[in-house]
């Protein structure tokens, strides 16, 4: 295998290997987002007697949002730093320096933080919305308990 064929390889593999990752990220915080808002439409607080076992049920997979939210930079993060790595790579081997090829390739590396950006911010948004109407309903089952106990 030559080195251009080597580096075409690691750009593909780069491309939908970072790219695919942030997009599973994505459609994974949508998906337990949307979950997570219709399982708290239809929660009925009367029907737990302990405040724990509601907050388990509700808490259940906002931190796998948190995670994706606090992590898909740092994925990000990582394709730039080897989309830089092979950019400088395949200069240093054509021995020349070409500055269109150099802006070309740090592009293309800067893209995988973006996207890493774009999928953490709405994960973070989303994480913050599903935890405050933990918060909501919570409160809802101390003062309904409190009232019990009146």
């Amino acid at each position: 295998m030559q080195t251009n064929d080597f580096m075409a390889y690691a750009e593909q593999a780069l491309d939908y290997g970072v790219m695919g990752t942030l997009i599973l990220m994505s459609v994974v915080t949508l998906w337990l987002f949307i979950e997570r808002m219709m399982f708290y439409k239809t929660i009925r607080v009367e029907e737990y007697k302990h405040r724990d076992n509601l907050e388990l049920d509700l808490t259940d997979n906002i931190n796998v949002i948190s995670a994706i939210g606090t992590n898909a930079p740092y994925v990000g993060l990582l394709g730039t730093v080897v989309g830089i790595m092979i950019t400088f790579y395949t200069l240093g081997d054509i021995g020349a320096v070409d500055t269109k090829k150099i802006m070309i390739g740090l592009a293309l590396a800067l893209k995988a933080t973006a996207m890493g950006l774009v999928v953490a911010m709405p994960a973070i948004v989303a994480y913050t919305i599903a935890l405050r109407k933990v918060e909501r309903i919570l409160t809802k089952f101390d003062v309904m308990q409190e009232e019990k106990n009146v």
